[in-house]
């Protein structure tokens, strides 16, 4: 799984400064979920190809006892506790602080892998302002400028030493020798340790509990008309006799983890409750991390004809950037609708894995610009040569020509939905590259 760097420190020391360089982006930002504090958000982050997720905190006051303070401090010691690598973010400028020693005091009681960026330090790498960080003993000092991006690769570097990147991982695919990893996704309550439960009891074929990470993560397998599966719980499993429970237990990171470790993804949604900010977050980080994904609509049985309008408005309001994600409704609890959901799940994982051969590809790029060309940008007129298929999981189709740069996002649009409905791709994005070549005359202008 992606390691979990957390981000604490003081208030306005620079931390989400910070996170925005790691993450590169300010839309960077995949969550902020409700029932947590605002200052606290998750993104993704790559380094040396290497992909990792940034926690960005709240202002750090350990002893706080009252207040949005209080409910910071807490939000920051879960991260903190769900961290593989926490950087403890100090501010050159304004010197080392009581509130600073309280940090360290407790970060060495958590036991984590510590990091202390001394940021701010722009031109200031041998100053000896920088000196006195090194009473808080935590080892070496790492100044950095999170505003003008100095030293992020060396503190980068430091932080996931030893997290070596998985090739065979980054495929992201289920061969045939191996399982397909499915995730349950969704907000507290909606019923996914129901489904699970459900599953689990129904095949009765789970062999062993497989150890989980330091964050709890289990990967339950078991096996369905001969596919083998690893279910991965976004709440964390525990064993009750011979039985296995989920805990619903919300964690942001774990969720995360799963979905981004996932083949196919079950977002579950409570039929009684409508789709929420929560459920749209966390949709979005699906369609963000490219993964194959079905829609389950539990307790379906528990509302009337009025209540399912709503909900189907909800959904094309809402969710409408899932569009090729297929619907199913539920009932976890009455076992009802399983058949449909398991179909729809393989459904979702052989698209996602669908081979497309180049010459069938660029039969069908052909017969689309006959159809319909690309619209002209000015003096450019786009002009698209063959396809052929750039990677799976999630599918992607490269498309070769000139002056492709000046391709419209609503003609890209409608060449996906002819390739889509050619290969019956369902539950899988698909992502469509323009790639344009040299104009030979270019060079001869005088």
């Amino acid at each position: 799984m992606k390691p979990v760097i957390a981000l604490v420190g003081r208030p306005n020391v620079g931390k989400s400064t910070l996170f925005n360089r790691l993450t590169k982006s300010r839309d960077a930002i995949v969550a902020d979920f409700a029932g947590l504090t605002r200052d606290r958000h998750y993104g993704d982050g790559r380094h040396n190809g290497t992909e990792f997720i940034v926690v960005d905190t709240g202002g750090f006051e350990p002893d706080s006892t009252t207040g949005i303070v209080k409910a910071m401090a807490h939000q920051t010691r879960q991260a903190v506790a769900e961290a593989d690598v926490v950087i403890f973010v100090v501010d050159v400028r304004l010197g080392l602080s009581v509130q600073d020693h309280d940090i360290a005091r407790y970060l060495r009681t958590a036991q984590k892998n510590v990091l202390i960026a001394v940021n701010k330090a722009e031109g200031m790498a041998e100053s000896p302002m920088l000196n006195e960080f090194h009473e808080l003993g935590m080892g070496e000092l790492h100044p950095i400028s999170a505003a003008h991006g100095q030293g992020i690769r060396s503190l980068l570097d430091a932080a996931l030493e030893g997290y070596v990147r998985d090739e065979e991982e980054d495929e992201h695919g289920a061969g045939p020798e191996r399982p397909i990893r499915l995730a349950v996704a969704g907000r507290p309550n909606v019923g996914k340790s129901t489904l699970i439960n459900t599953w689990l009891g129904e095949e009765r074929l789970v062999a062993f509990d497989m150890p989980g990470t330091t964050r709890d993560a289990i990967t339950v397998p078991f096996e369905r008309d001969g596919q083998r599966f690893e279910l991965i719980d976004t709440a964390g499993l525990r064993r009750k006799g011979q039985v296995f429970e989920a805990i619903e237990k919300f964690s942001v990171i774990k969720t995360l983890q799963a979905i981004a470790d996932a083949n196919v993804v079950v977002l579950l949604l409570d039929a009684t409750q409508g789709v929420t900010d929560q459920d749209a977050h966390i949709a979005g980080y699906i369609l963000d991390s490219g993964r194959a994904v079905v829609i389950a609509i539990n307790k379906w049985d528990a509302v009337d004809s009025y209540q399912r309008q709503m909900l189907d408005r909800s959904i094309e309001a809402r969710l409408a950037f899932l569009k090729f994600a297929p619907l199913v409704n539920i009932s976890a609890l009455k076992r009802q609708g399983l058949g449909p959901l398991w179909k729809s799940i393989a459904d979702a994982h052989a698209s996602a894995n669908r081979k497309m051969p180049t010459p069938v590809l660029t039969r069908l790029l052909m017969e689309a610009v006959e159809h319909q060309q690309p619209r002209r940008d000015g003096m450019y007129r786009p002009k698209m040569r063959y396809a052929h298929q750039g990677g799976m999981n999630p599918p992607i189709i490269v498309v070769h020509g000139t002056s492709l740069d000046h391709v419209t996002d609503a003609y890209k649009r409608f060449l996906e939905g002819r390739f889509r409905d050619h290969f019956k791709l369902v539950g899988t994005p698909l992502k469509i590259e323009m790639r344009s070549g040299r104009n030979p005359f270019t060079d001869k202008e005088e």
